[in-house]
C-alpha cells in the first residue's frame, strides 16, 4: 500500500525557483511518451527531466523503462500527477541518504576521490533503500542455495517501492506503462505492459535485476533478469505499436554511445560500459523509417487498384495504411563529467544525485526552448530525432 507522503514537505533536489508557462501540446500529437534507459545511480538525471516536463505541463501518457528507468517509470505511473514529483524526490532522497565524505574541497581530483570512496562503500555495504550484501558470499554457497546466484539482497528496494508506488493506480490504465526484462532460460527480451497484463512489483524488480549483483525474479514459471543486458531502451516497443497515434517522445539515456578515446584502464572500463548499454536509437529509428516507407509504397500501390478487384483484407489494409503514425523523438543523453569514473552507475552520493538531477532539468529546458522541435514530422517522413548536445557540437 502506498504510504502517505504529506507528513513532511518534499521538494525537488534542484527546485527551479520559477514557474514556467505551460507548453501547448503539439498539433496532431496524440501521445506524449517518456522513455527511460537503465543506468543505476545516473537515474537521478531522469528525475530532473520529469521535473522540467511537469513544470511545462507536458505530463506523459506513456512511460516506459528498463532497470532504474523502470523504477522511475513506476514512480510516475503509480502516483497521481500532483504527487509524482514528490514520489521521485522521496525515492532519490532515500537511496542517497548516507554521508560518506561530509566536505569535498573544490577540484576534480577531490571529487574523483570522493566518488571512488562512495562507490566502494556501496559495493561493500549496499545502499539504503535499495540493497544489502548477502551475509555469505555466493562463491561460498553450494549450487541451488537461495543466495548462490547474486551478491545482494534487494528486499530494501521492495519495501521502498511498496511504500511509494500505488500499483492499483498504475494498472488503472490512465497512463500506459511498460518495462523490459530478459527471460533467463530463453534469452528472449520481453515487455511487461499494463495494456496486456496486470503489473505487479515483481515486474519492476525483474527489469532491474542486473546479474550478478541481484537475484533473478520469478514471474509465473519463468525467471527474469534486467532487460538492459539485451536492450537498454524501450523505444523499439513504442515504435512497434500497431496503431496510428502520433507520438512526441522524450527519450532519456544515461550512457552515451559517443565518447573519448580511453587513456587508462579506468577509461577502458567506463567506455566499455557506455558502448554496451547505450541506446541504439539510430538503428531503431532507421528501421522504423524504412518500414514506414514500405508501408507508404504498399498504400500507393493499393490505391491504384480498382475497388472491385480488391479483397476485403486488401481494402482493410489500404484504409489502415492511409494514416501512418509519426514520431518526434527528443533524445536527452547524460553527459559524463571528467571526474566520474567507471563506477558512476553505482556511486550514490547525495552530491552526485543532486548534480545529475540538475543536469537533467537543465537539458530538458534547453530542449524545450526549441519550439520547432516540438512538432510532428511532415507527412510521410515517419520519424525525426533531435539531440540538443549533438546540435551544440555542430556549432
Amino acid at each position: 500500500m502506498i504510504r502517505a507522503m504529506d507528513t513532511k514537505p518534499i521538494h525537488p533536489p534542484h527546485p527551479s525557483g520559477h514557474r514556467y508557462a505551460p507548453i501547448p501540446r503539439p498539433e496532431n500529437c496524440g501521445r506524449i511518451a517518456l522513455v527511460l534507459q537503465g543506468g543505476g545511480a545516473l537515474g537521478a538525471y531522469q528525475g530532473g527531466v520529469y521535473q522540467a516536463l511537469h513544470e511545462a505541463g507536458l505530463e506523459p501518457e506513456w512511460v516506459s523503462g528498463v532497470s532504474i528507468g523502470a523504477i522511475n517509470a513506476a514512480l510516475i505511473a503509480g502516483n497521481a500527477p500532483e504527487r509524482r514529483l514528490a514520489a521521485l524526490c522521496e525515492f532519490w532522497d532515500r537511496v542517497t541518504d548516507r554521508t560518506i565524505w561530509p566536505y569535498t574541497p573544490d577540484g576534480d581530483i577531490y571529487r574523483q576521490s570522493r566518488n571512488t570512496l562512495s562507490a566502494l562503500t556501496t559495493a561493500l555495504f549496499g545502499q539504503p533503500g535499495l540493497f544489502n550484501p548477502h551475509k555469505v558470499n555466493p562463491w561460498f554457497l553450494p549450487p541451488g542455495a537461495k543466495d548462490a546466484t547474486s551478491f545482494y539482497d534487494n528486499t530494501p528496494l521492495k519495501q521502498t517501492l511498496e511504500e511509494l508506488v500505488d500499483f492499483k493506480r498504475l494498472n488503472d490504465g490512465a497512463v500506459h506503462f511498460s518495462v523490459g526484462a530478459v527471460n533467463v532460460m530463453t534469452g528472449n527480451f520481453v515487455f511487461f505492459d499494463n495494456r496486456q497484463e496486470e503489473i505487479r512489483l515483481e515486474h519492476v524488480l525483474a527489469s532491474g535485476a542486473l546479474p550478478p549483483a541481484f537475484p533473478m525474479v520469478q514471474i509465473g514459471t519463468d525467471y527474469f533478469w534486467d532487460g538492459g543486458i539485451v536492450s537498454n531502451t524501450p523505444l523499439q516497443h513504442l515504435l512497434a505499436q500497431d496503431d496510428d497515434i502520433n507520438s512526441l517522445v522524450f527519450q532519456v539515456d544515461l550512457f552515451s554511445a559517443r565518447g573519448d578515446l580511453p587513456r587508462t584502464m579506468s577509461d577502458v572500463l567506463g567506455r566499455h560500459k557506455d558502448i554496451m548499454y547505450s541506446s541504439r536509437t539510430r538503428q531503431v529509428t532507421d528501421n522504423f523509417a524504412r518500414l514506414q516507407r514500405w508501408k507508404t509504397r504498399a498504400y500507393e500501390a493499393l490505391v491504384k487498384v480498382p475497388e472491385a478487384e480488391l479483397s476485403d483484407e486488401q481494402r482493410a489494409m489500404r484504409d489502415k495504411l492511409s494514416s501512418l503514425p509519426q514520431a518526434t523523438i527528443l533524445q536527452l543523453i547524460y553527459q559524463q563529467k571528467s571526474y566520474e569514473g567507471n563506477a558512476r552507475d553505482y556511486e550514490f552520493s547525495a552530491d552526485s544525485m543532486h548534480e545529475h538531477w540538475k543536469n537533467g532539468h537543465e537539458d530538458t529546458l534547453s530542449t524545450m526552448k526549441r519550439k520547432d522541435w516540438l512538432k510532428m514530422p511532415p507527412k510521410n517522413i515517419g520519424v525525426v530525432t533531435h539531440d540538443v548536445h549533438r546540435e551544440n557540437e555542430g556549432r
